[in-house]
């Protein structure tokens, strides 16, 4: 199995050899495609899953510095933090497989913190809104995330 990312169509595919299994619509960088740090943007190129982070905690679960705070997401809490980056549910850590283009340097994919995750059901899908991460639903990233190992090839283009 593997992920196709589409950038234009803001749809994430999970394909087995050419058939599409699942499709979910997403939002990515509202930047646009790019691969520099502090771009805000989404990298382009063949990534890997690196790390699965989240199993077993609940819809909206709450994640700092890729750490579960204890918190559920909803509205009260929106208002109290409104600065925050909702990153929720569950993480998949991408790792970019082409060195100068999405690994290493200042292109590195791991070392930018993209991640496939869940955020707020308030949040569009279907349109680039990101810092560069690929935002699902919340009940599409724990489906993705029962479905994929580590190691799952991701290409976004």
């Amino acid at each position: 199995m593997r992920l196709l990312v589409d950038l234009a169509a803001q749809t994430l595919e999970l394909l087995e050899e050419r058939r599409v299994l699942e499709r979910y619509s997403v939002s990515t960088g509202r930047n646009g495609p790019g691969e520099q740090r502090n771009s805000g943007c989404t990298p382009r190129g063949l990534h890997r899953v690196r790390i699965r982070i989240g199993d077993g905690c609940p819809e909206g679960a709450v994640f700092v510095g890729r750490r579960a705070t204890g918190e559920i997401y909803d509205a009260g809490l929106a208002w109290k933090h409104p600065e925050r980056d909702w990153v929720l549910t569950r993480i998949l850590w991408l790792t970019g497989m082409e060195p100068g283009r999405n690994r290493g340097g200042s292109v590195d994919t791991l070392r930018r913190y993209i991640y496939i995750h869940g955020c707020p059901d308030t949040e569009p899908m279907g349109k680039p809104c990101s810092h560069g991460c690929i935002r699902m639903r919340n009940r599409d990233v724990i489906e993705l995330f029962d479905l994929i190992p580590a190691g799952t090839l991701v290409e976004i283009r």
